[in-house]
């Protein structure tokens, strides 16, 4: 992926943290992908490393984002797509999270200007929260209908509904995305 991402995360005491971890490891695990990832909402990516150095924390600070009460994560059903950061995964409610992302977008060259991260957060924002990285084919229903049950099993909730199918508010990461997954660590984090 070129550049680097901001990506949103559960509160850091939230019971999301540790179970959705859980979760991407008993996948990719199943699945015989050695690509484990923090649990996360991509907000934006292609983030230039200009754009932040050389304090990525200080630029983080000073980034226009929305107060935590109007960030709320709404968990959905899983899917799979033919993409490698999207081979399985929950689907997202947009409306909770597209204010955010549309301003994190304008730190991306070319999408500065307010309308161009709106068209862009209207038109081509899909969130998700992936719980598998990998270079196999699409999933079928027939997989993704038995890890929908091991993620319910655990206590998540995948339509929207209960303390374990989202969150408000959460932390926002500066991740170096333009390295291998390994390395994907955040170098700047902002509570919400």
């Amino acid at each position: 992926m070129p550049g680097s991402s901001l990506w949103l995360l559960p509160p850091a005491d939230h019971p999301l943290n540790s179970i959705l971890s859980s979760l991407i490891q008993e996948t990719s695990s199943h699945f015989n992908s050695p690509q484990l990832f923090i649990p996360h909402i991509t907000l934006t990516s292609e983030i230039s490393p200009s754009t932040y150095l050389p304090d990525p924390q200080a630029w983080l600070d000073h980034l226009k984002l929305p107060a935590g009460k109007d960030v709320r994560v709404k968990m959905g059903r899983l899917q799979s797509e033919d993409v490698f950061v999207r081979k399985l995964y929950s689907k997202v409610e947009k409306q909770g999270v597209v204010e955010i992302a549309k301003l994190a977008r304008t730190v991306v060259a070319g999408f500065n200007e307010d309308e161009g991260a709106q068209r862009w957060a209207n038109e081509k924002y899909g969130p998700h929260l992936s719980l598998l990285y990998h270079d196999c084919p699409k999933i079928a229903e027939d997989s993704v209908a038995k890890i929908e049950q091991l993620v319910r099993d655990s206590g998540v909730g995948l339509d929207g509904e209960g303390e374990l199918a989202g969150w408000t508010g959460g932390r926002v990461v500066l991740v170096p995305t333009d390295r291998p997954i390994k390395e994907w660590n955040p170098l700047a984090e902002r509570k919400l």
